[in-house]
């Protein structure tokens, strides 16, 4: 729970009453490798933070393609946000790629700490700016690099998430092929 209370701390500040408030509303989850958080075309009902393991957002395309958008270790928050603030069908899955403990909030939950903290919507708004500036970032390099440039880039951004994740997955984050991947791991 104190990684989730840093984490918000760093982004606006909470009394111990309001740190109370919050820890009341929390509870911890268990998502198994391989299962998902939230589903395409089911409504986002809880906001996890993420205390240990690693996550995906993917997607997949009509042909039954699986593409990769972004990655979430410790210390992030895992959610459609959009689906859970408009009660929309998600777009996409987020998906355990190891297993993953969470502190979660459930929507009636989350809206109350919004209700009831000053700065709590603030705070939240902050973060998914950072997360939404962050995942821009990457888009823009993903879009100019070549592949050896994007992986090389990937691992510099993400120390030891390559060691953690199944090299399809990666391979998928970065457009390339598992076998294309090895080759250019081999040559570095």
């Amino acid at each position: 729970m104190e990684e989730l209370i840093n984490y918000l701390m760093r982004y606006g500040q909470l009394n111990a009453q309001q740190i109370d408030l919050i820890k009341s509303k929390a509870r911890d989850l268990t998502v198994q490798k391989g299962t998902y958080f939230s589903e395409a075309g089911k409504t986002a009902k809880q906001v996890g933070f993420i205390t240990e393991g690693v996550m995906r957002v993917c997607y997949y395309d009509n042909k039954g393609s699986e593409f990769t958008r972004c990655f979430m270790a410790e210390n992030r928050f895992a959610v459609d946000y959009n689906s859970f603030l408009n009660e929309l069908p998600c777009a996409e899955y987020v998906e355990a790629l190891t297993d993953c403990q969470m502190i979660i909030f459930e929507k009636p939950d989350f809206h109350e700490l919004g209700n009831t903290i000053p700065d709590w919507n603030q705070i939240i708004t902050k973060i998914m700016s950072a997360s939404m500036m962050r995942k821009v970032s990457e888009a823009h390099q993903m879009l100019s690099d070549d592949a050896s440039a994007r992986y090389l880039t990937f691992l510099e951004k993400n120390p030891g998430l390559a060691n953690r994740i199944p090299l399809s997955v990666l391979a998928s984050y970065i457009g390339i092929t598992q076998s294309s991947l090895s080759r250019i791991r081999k040559n570095i």
